[in-house]
This record gives structure tokens, C-alpha cells and sequence, in this order.
């Protein structure tokens, strides 16, 4: 009966990680390989890696994805990060507003967040949808609160008396948050900023909505691909979502090894 109540948990647990991560593996699998579909048996090949890198329209849109997601993160990283210090030295009611205000875009449905961003800037304000201001703000928009929850706890876990310190050693306010107060919040800030990064590489919606027409990102260069593109390009893609794989298991395992150090 022990043995029974041991086995159920593991076999549960293998349950949730075959569903969620054997399809990738699959992918990854017949990216190494020729076939021209997913089932089709084929041999070892690089042919998709190849065609990856070597493609101009390829390798501008990954290109383009990574700059706009660096440039989105570091942007919703300086107003999250902010924002939470702001609203966590407000009043109470003040910052009860704050985080009210932040949960919507949390919970807001992307495509109308991404439509919502659309009519403001291009219809209301009049900026050109062919420039990225639109696609900038709108992956703000969707990015900046989680930034905001990321720092917000370790603002409520950090000794204040730190702060307030610096204050009675004559540093001024501008002064104890950037050499006190954002040193305290660098896991945090880290945290939300790679957040973001991921939020904006791998939104469509707001994308779709947003971005300039000669302009795609990885996600919806992907969705369009699967619509008529070739073959080759199709498969090409099959690498690239390895690619992205395994750079996220080599974070989060580089992530889990830095924080046992640190503990020790």
C-alpha cells in the first residue's frame, strides 16, 4: 500500500512532463533529420540548420526578434521596476489603485490589449503603424506588469531600515535608490527582465496588431509560415524551435546551479 502511494506521484509527475515536453523533443528530433514532415522517417541531416542561417529572410526576422525583445525588456524593466518603488513609498490608497490598475493588463486578453494599443497611437494619436512605436508601446503594455509583480515582493522582503539608513548618512533620496535600494532588487530586476524578453519573443497578438507590415517577429513569421511558405522553410523552423529550447534549458539549469552556490 506505501509502495502504491509512492509509485502514483511519479507516475503522475512523468505524465505532466511527457505532455508538456515531448512534442518539443519530437520537434527537436526531426530537425536533425530530412523529412519533409513530421512522422515521415528520414535520415541524420543539418539541412534545416543550414537553411536556417543561411537564409536572409530568416535570419533578419530572428535578428529583428531579439533586438526588439532586448529593447522592450530594458524598457519595461526601467518602468516596472519604478513603477513597483513608486507605488510601494505611495499611500495606501494610492498604491491600491496602482496595482489594481496593474492587474489588468495581466489578465486582459493579448489581442485586446494589442487592438486597444492599435486605436490609441495609430487612430486617436495619429502615429504611422509603418514606424515600431506602435509594436514598442503595445509589448510595453503587455510586458511592464510582470516586471511590476517580479520586483513588488522583494521590495515587501527587504529590510527598509537600509534605506533609511542611507538617508541619515546624508545620501539623498535619487541617491539611497540607486546605490542602496536597486542593489537590494537585483534578483528581482534580473527576473522580470528576462520575463520580459521572453513575454515579447513570444507574443503574437499584440504583435499581429501592432507591427509595421514589412516587420515579423518569430511568432508570427510562424504562424504565416504554416499558411503556404515552402517546404524547406517549414522545416527550417522545426530547427530553430530546438534551437530556442535548448538555450531555455541552459538558462534555467545555469539559473538552478548559481542559486545552489549561493545558498551553499
Amino acid at each position: 500500500m506505501r509502495q502504491n502511494k509512492r509509485i502514483i506521484p511519479v507516475v503522475w509527475l512523468v505524465i505532466v512532463y511527457a505532455f508538456l515536453y515531448l512534442p518539443i523533443a519530437i520537434l527537436a528530433f526531426y530537425s536533425f533529420t530530412d523529412a519533409r514532415m513530421i512522422g515521415q522517417m528520414s535520415g541524420f541531416s543539418l539541412k534545416n540548420y543550414r537553411t536556417l542561417f543561411a537564409t536572409p529572410e530568416l535570419r533578419d526576422m530572428i535578428i529583428g526578434t531579439i533586438v526588439l525583445a532586448l529593447v522592450v525588456g530594458v524598457l519595461s524593466t526601467l518602468f516596472g521596476t519604478f513603477g513597483a518603488i513608486g507605488a510601494f513609498y505611495s499611500k495606501r490608497k494610492n498604491r491600491t489603485i496602482i496595482e489594481a490598475m496593474n492587474q489588468v493588463p495581466v489578465v486582459n486578453a493579448d489581442v485586446v490589449t494589442g487592438f486597444s494599443v492599435c486605436i490609441l497611437l495609430v487612430v486617436v494619436l495619429g502615429v504611422n503603424k509603418d514606424t515600431y512605436i506602435p509594436l514598442v508601446a503595445g509589448q510595453m503594455a503587455l510586458c511592464t506588469p510582470f516586471v511590476y509583480l517580479q520586483v513588488m515582493p522583494a521590495l515587501s522582503q527587504m529590510d527598509h531600515r537600509i534605506y533609511e539608513a542611507a538617508l541619515d548618512l546624508y545620501c539623498t533620496p535619487a541617491q539611497a535608490v540607486f546605490k542602496v535600494l536597486l542593489r537590494q532588487l537585483v534578483p528581482s530586476i534580473g527576473s522580470g527582465f528576462f520575463t520580459a524578453v521572453t513575454l515579447s519573443m513570444d507574443d503574437y497578438f499584440v504583435t499581429t496588431y501592432t507591427k509595421p507590415a514589412v516587420f515579423d517577429t518569430i511568432s508570427t513569421y510562424t504562424v504565416n509560415a504554416t499558411k503556404g511558405a515552402q517546404t524547406e522553410i517549414k522545416t527550417a523552423l522545426w530547427a530553430l524551435s530546438a534551437i530556442i529550447f535548448f538555450i531555455a534549458i541552459v538558462i534555467v539549469i545555469a539559473a538552478n546551479v548559481r542559486g545552489k552556490e549561493k545558498r551553499a
